[in-house]
């Protein structure tokens, strides 16, 4: 019997099955990316992205002997004072639409003081266009943080509406940090993450609204493991997301167009360089307590951890066009765990 929760989610989206349309994974992983090739003037971050060749000539972007893809920072150089460490940021050259389903599966995310990696989606002007975040945590945050950001009018469903796992942190999208939820599950960042053997996140990017689900490795359901270009992907015995924006708040059509996938790492910068965030965890790494000075400046060894490995990053779509979406659908309440802490909202600001 299908389960309820599916029953509901079914005609809340219309979409149950997905066709593979591309997979980034292997040797070609970094086939169809664009390097960014510049300093980070978009969230104030402490480092140069590199151009696709330097990325490559400097090791900090290469597929591993296990075929994996690895993008991170520089860990092998001292940096002087006044001087930025070098890092990467890659975009897809595709853009997705409306019908899209994104699955990326990793084995290690970048975490330590002042690391701020992301895995992210824009349109083509911020924030007009829309943005989805999907991994996104600073320095020793223990758990993973997902937003989005609008112009103003799209919002987070008061929480008698939440059908989701996880806890909302924020509910207006065009607050400076988006309308935030809060992963609950564990695993989902730091030393957990690997230690676990990984994880991976699916984003539906649907005209009923984006939804973001979660699973550790132990927990990824067998429809993802068994995914290719044969065969849609089901989706039905998913379960709840762990976040999830429906359409009766924010009308996908007018806040977002067609994304563009992103995956950085910067340093410090706007949300995990701010004194309120940075001193908690890692006001002890360095002597003078602030971010750029105690993490960036330095010798490399630092981030060490300052990596993502990733398995393969895949897109699917519905192969149709996008339905209406349906304003008097309405999702049951979820009552997520709580207990847990963000260190902070983050402020970002796509310049």
């Amino acid at each position: 019997m299908t389960p309820p929760w599916i029953l509901l989610f079914y005609l809340f989206s219309g979409t149950l099955s997905y066709d593979l349309v591309h997979d980034y994974s292997g040797t070609s992983f970094f086939d169809k990316w664009d390097f960014f090739g510049n300093y980070d003037n978009l969230t104030l971050g402490d480092v140069w992205w590199l151009n696709r060749e330097d990325a490559f000539a400097q090791g900090l972007a290469y597929v591993n002997s296990a075929g994996n893809a690895i993008i991170k920072v520089d860990n092998m150089h001292n940096v002087a004072y006044n001087q930025k460490r070098n890092s990467v940021r890659i975009t897809t050259q595709e853009s997705y639409s409306v019908g899209s389903l994104w699955i990326i599966d990793v084995k290690h995310v970048p975490f330590g003081c002042s690391v701020w990696p992301a895995f992210w989606t824009v349109g083509p002007t911020w924030p007009d266009d829309g943005e989805i975040d999907i991994i996104e945590a600073i320095n020793l945050m223990p758990n993973n943080q997902m937003a989005l950001h609008t112009t103003p009018g799209c919002f987070h469903p008061p929480e008698p509406e939440q059908y989701q796992i996880s806890t909302t942190l924020e509910t207006d999208c065009s607050e400076a940090s988006g309308c935030t939820v809060l992963e609950v599950q564990e695993n989902s960042f730091l030393t957990g993450l690997a230690v676990a053997g990984g994880a991976v996140w699916a984003t539906q990017f649907d005209v009923a609204g984006p939804s973001i689900w979660f699973w550790s490795r132990p927990n990824i359901p067998a429809s993802i493991t068994n995914s290719n270009f044969s065969a849609p992907l089901d989706i039905s015995q998913w379960g709840p997301p762990t976040a999830s924006y429906p359409a009766k708040y924010c009308n996908i059509t007018e806040f977002f167009t067609p994304q563009k996938l992103i995956l950085d790492i910067t340093l410090c910068g706007n949300w995990a360089g701010l004194s309120n965030t940075y001193f908690p965890s890692c006001g002890g790494a360095g002597p003078t307590g602030t971010c750029y000075a105690d993490s960036v400046v330095g010798p490399g060894s630092n981030f060490n951890d300052a990596y993502f490995e990733v398995s393969y990053i895949k897109a699917y779509t519905t192969g149709g066009p996008a339905p209406t979406p349906n304003a008097a659908v309405q999702i049951p309440s979820h009552t997520a765990p709580t207990g847990l802490i963000a260190s902070g909202l983050s402020p970002r600001l796509r310049l």
